[in-house]
């Protein structure tokens, strides 16, 4: 058996929405929306599974969708990109793990920054890497770019970077991206940057992506997700995106991952990109509106809850919430006994993992908020 799977624990997620399903509890664990998508693009995917191919589309994703993310980040970003720097995956997780793949040998260093995506650490040791930890620490989860630099060794190959960050809901500021660019120039490092969260953003504030930074459009491979642009998580529509011979290498690795992903979605979504951006800004008051809902109901119901600028998540310090339950313990409580699932975040760091913060997701319906608010209100006082 492989060892690497042999003893590897099931995700955190996949084990907080299996119990919450199980217990028929609230989920503000696993992050998927349950509004927000465009009703269209779900009418645009049956037609095209009606009257399209059903067939194997190409490797590399169908030409209209390739076009239209170029198309897409021309607009929002002044990017000039052609559909030969493309290549669409199975969800931008297997656009991380075909990055990954192309650029890292055995033994070859990565630069994960914790709490991190908790993909990240698995990918990397199944391309053979090995993962070095930088720490961001609340409540400002800022990069330091000394500590980033005193991770860099002869064997570092790449810095895996999450803008915005999951699970901490941070977009990083220019000064911070700077830092990033600053170490892979002068290393000559990769930087395979997940910005599925690119457009998830709740306070009026604007996304950089990294390889729009000096020195950075040949050394970044970027992932993308459709998913999270349209609320449709289930499709496991992602892509990446980067310099034409970097994006080859990667679309070799993902051949053999999936070799492609169903042409029916593949169309809805360039339909979604093509068709304009109005459903931009909607989106984004309505999170925002969610994510100021659970945020002060919690307040009220007294926990600390720390500042969320993007993602569908907000984090909560229990420790300054009063409660002197670790994550893990906190977590099991307010599930068996109040009857909602939270993400514990220790399982996103494996060196000095915190263990007085927890994740919620905040993209849900109003009752159901109102609903997970109560519950946690509960499993505070039980927690006392």
């Amino acid at each position: 058996m492989n060892p690497l799977y042999e003893s590897m624990a099931t995700s955190v997620f996949e084990r907080m929405s299996l119990a919450a399903a199980a217990r028929g509890a609230i989920n503000l664990g696993q992050g998927f929306p349950d509004f927000g998508w465009e009703p269209a693009m779900l009418a645009e995917a049956a037609l095209a599974l009606a009257e399209g191919s059903n067939q194997y589309a190409p490797s590399r994703g169908l030409p209209v969708l390739r076009e239209a993310v170029a198309a897409h980040y021309g607009r929002h970003f002044g990017q000039t990109l052609t559909a030969d720097q493309l290549c669409v995956t199975s969800g931008a997780t297997e656009a991380i793990a075909a990055a990954l793949l192309a650029t890292v040998s055995p033994g070859d260093e990565v630069i994960v920054m914790t709490p991190a995506y908790d993909a990240y650490a698995p990918l990397v040791r199944r391309a053979g890497g090995v993962v070095r930890e930088v720490t961001l620490r609340p409540p400002g989860w800022r990069i330091d770019r000394d500590a980033l630099q005193a991770a860099v060794t002869p064997r570092t190959r790449a810095i895996i970077l999450n803008n915005p960050h999951n699970p901490t809901g941070r977009l990083f500021d220019r000064d911070e991206l700077a830092a990033v660019a600053a170490v892979a120039v002068a290393h000559d490092l990769i930087v395979i940057a997940d910005e599925v969260w690119e457009y998830v953003l709740l306070d009026g504030q604007r996304f950089t992506p990294i390889a729009t930074l000096p020195g950075m459009a040949a050394r970044t491979i970027k992932c993308g997700s459709a998913g999270k642009i349209f609320s449709l998580t289930g499709w496991k529509i992602g892509w990446l995106v980067a310099a034409p011979e970097l994006a080859a290498l990667a679309a070799r690795a993902h051949q053999f991952l999936t070799f492609a992903s169903a042409p029916n979605l593949q169309a809805a979504v360039a339909y979604g990109l093509n068709e304009g951006d109005g459903w931009l800004d909607p989106m984004r008051v309505r999170f925002a509106r969610a994510r100021n809902r659970l945020a002060a109901g919690l307040t009220e119901t007294g926990y600390a809850v720390l500042p969320s600028a993007s993602t569908y998540f907000l984090c909560v310090d229990l420790a300054a919430s009063g409660i002197v339950l670790d994550d893990e313990a906190f977590a099991a409580l307010a599930l068996d006994q109040a009857g909602v699932a939270v993400i514990p975040l220790s399982p996103f760091a494996e060196v000095a993992p915190p263990r007085h913060l927890i994740r919620l997701c905040f993209a849900k319906q109003d009752a159901t908020i109102d609903a997970g608010v109560a519950a946690l209100s509960r499993a505070r006082e039980l927690a006392a």
